[in-house]
């Protein structure tokens, strides 16, 4: 059974809304240092543990990756260690890019 929820590129605003929400990219750091959606933090490893470990497990999570598919592994693992409101963005950075307007 699935431990996380998707959510898409336009429901996000909702589920940030949260104080207490935070936004992972886990995409590799140089994409992340290329590009990122604002107020999201690089999922690498200390941080991952970090939050294992130390945060509160209903902070809603909210993560992606490139186009969905690692952001799922991680956030069935964040599930796994019981976090209560674990979301994968649905087509991830990708997705979020086409959604934008134009400059």
């Amino acid at each position: 059974m699935k431990k996380f929820s998707t959510v898409t590129v336009t429901g996000m605003p909702e589920l940030l809304a949260a104080d207490d929400a935070l936004l992972l990219d886990c995409r590799l750091l140089r994409d992340y240092r290329e590009g990122h959606i604002e107020n999201a933090m690089h999922a690498h490893d200390d941080l991952v543990e970090s939050l294992i470990k130390k945060a509160d497990k209903a902070t809603p999570l909210v993560i992606y990756c490139y186009h969905g598919h690692s952001s799922e592994h991680l956030a069935e693992l964040f599930g796994n260690f019981g976090f209560q409101n674990v979301y994968s963005v649905e087509g991830g950075y990708a997705r979020w890019l086409e959604s934008r307007p134009p400059a």
